[in-house]
């Protein structure tokens, strides 16, 4: 059966490693296979398995950040956490943690990552912008289950060696609470309004109700034999729990805390996922290398769909359509330029917080009016060409939200025939981004531009007031005013 998808009774082909590239939006379900070191990545839309990740040693635990973007994955074997970036689905990361990792939760703001190292009997704490562990909390022996309270103030720790759940307050990263449970506490949930916390006891077959007002155990919940993993609806209506001995899942209803269904399902189930439309809820078969589909409405398994060697935990991520760059560009000089002299431009091109970082070349173009000639162009790792009035410089490298490339700056002499006020503008395009322009209003002095006569300029205000005798005995008696003057223009004639 190895290699086929069952959905609905239809055989499908199962699609192999894939080099990186771009994945598109959607629902997917992310699934560790502990044998393989990978993880198998599901298209819920066909329950195609469109995707395989080679991650670290004995993958375990399994997360997503509330954005979607990133994946993190509890190697048991090697002591790391591997990040994988949904948008093409490549490990960015690696990050040393505690020993055995087991469990995974993300804050709800998605900067914290908390991982329950089982042998090392602690919690690691990463910080998602750098990726680094930024606390170690000390809680009780072997822990597993990690979830974070809907408000991002507390986290709580199924202690499977010592029945008992550890609350952490996340301010300070100290611990609050140590609640009673059952025996062998293994996985834990948190109802969406964070009222209570749903804790499997795979010792003793049952699930444990803490209300987190005052971390109290307020109900136990006879359910499947060993049951490992839970997920709660979105709408907190209901509780799924796998029975890893009995090869089912318990529906638990929150209004009354009672079993309301039993659904058989693969061999050893172990992780229990959900969709964000509360539709549809995703199974991992340890011991069968499968991935039962439940359909929540009628709580019956409509796909069983093979995965990798030996599944464990699993996570949905719903991939958003990829942010687009917005580049911005933005053009300058200093004071006023001169006729007859040379004047300096700086470009930058940045690209804005919270867009996409940039992909292929990104090309500024600036075409000088006429008077006003490039001659020179260069920036840090630009590619810059002068072809008669225009200039281009490009480059291929990626540039980042809410960065800048290096400047451009562009060097020009100013003719004489040089307008006295001009506009230049220049534009950037590429890098997958709409185009941008920026406009640099001008303003040239010097030449006819401060009056001179070879362009127009005004005359300046003089007074000839004399006689001047020619050689043919006639007299020119002058008194001529230039605008500005105090007297009239005369001539006068005078014949001797």
């Amino acid at each position: 059966m190895a290699g086929l998808v069952l959905v609905a009774g239809l055989a499908l082909p199962m699609v192999a490693a894939q080099p990186a590239h771009a994945v598109p939006p959607g629902t997917y379900a992310y699934v560790v296979n502990a044998v393989d070191n990978t993880v198998s990545v599901i298209d819920t839309s066909d329950n195609t398995v469109v995707d395989t990740v080679t991650v670290g040693d004995n993958p375990f635990g399994v997360a997503v950040t509330p954005d979607g973007a990133f994946v993190y994955v509890a190697n048991d074997g090697d002591d790391t956490v591997s990040v994988i970036r949904t948008s093409d689905n490549t490990v960015t990361a690696t990050i040393p943690v505690g020993n055995e990792p087991f469990g995974v939760a993300v804050t709800p703001d998605g900067d914290f990552v908390y991982v329950t190292n089982n042998i090392g009997d602690t919690v690691s704490v990463i910080r998602t912008s750098d990726n680094t562990v930024t606390a170690t909390i000390p809680v009780g022996n072997g822990p597993t289950g990690v979830v974070v309270t809907p408000d991002g103030a507390f986290v709580y720790v199924t202690n499977n060696d010592t029945t008992t759940v550890s609350v952490i307050q996340t301010s300070d990263n100290t611990v609050t609470a140590t609640i009673p449970v059952g025996n062998g506490p293994n996985d834990v949930a948190i109802t969406p309004d964070g009222a209570f916390v749903y804790v499997t006891n795979e010792g003793d077959g049952t699930v444990s109700v803490i209300q987190t007002s005052d971390n109290t155990v307020t109900a136990t919940i006879p359910v499947g034999t060993s049951p490992d993993s839970v997920a709660i609806t979105p709408d907190g209506a209901f509780v799924y729990v796998t029975n890893s001995n009995d090869d089912t899942v318990s529906v638990i209803r929150t209004s009354d805390n009672t079993v309301t269904a039993t659904i058989p399902v693969g061999d050893n189930p172990n992780g229990v996922a959900i969709t964000p439309d509360g539709a549809f809820v995703y199974v991992t078969n340890s011991n069968d290398d499968t991935v039962s589909v439940i359909r929540t409405s009628d709580n019956t398994v409509t796909a069983t769909i093979p995965v990798g060697d030996r599944p464990n935990g699993v996570a949905i991520a719903v991939v958003p359509e990829p942010a687009v760059p917005v580049l911005t560009l933005a053009k300058t000089h200093s004071g006023n330029f001169s006729q007859g002299a040379s004047g300096t431009y700086t470009l930058e091109v940045g690209n804005a917080g919270g867009a996409g970082a940039t992909s292929g070349t990104v090309t500024v173009t600036d075409t000088l009016p006429t008077g006003v000639v490039p001659t020179a162009a260069s920036g840090t790792d630009w590619d810059c060409t002068i072809s008669g009035q225009t200039v281009t410089c490009t480059r291929d490298d990626t540039l980042e939200p809410g960065e800048s490339y290096p400047e451009i700056t562009l060097t020009v002499s100013v003719t004489t025939s040089a307008s006295c006020t001009f506009t230049n503008t220049a534009t950037v395009t590429g890098g997958g981004s709409e185009s941008a322009s920026a406009s640099d209003p001008t303003t040239v002095t010097g030449g006819s531009c401060d009056g001179g006569n070879g362009g127009g300029g005004s005359i300046l205000p003089i007074n000839l007031n004399g006689i001047v005798t020619a050689y043919n005995n006639i007299s020119i008696n002058n008194n001529i005013n230039s605008p500005g003057a105090s007297n009239s223009t005369t001539q006068n004639l005078v014949n001797r």
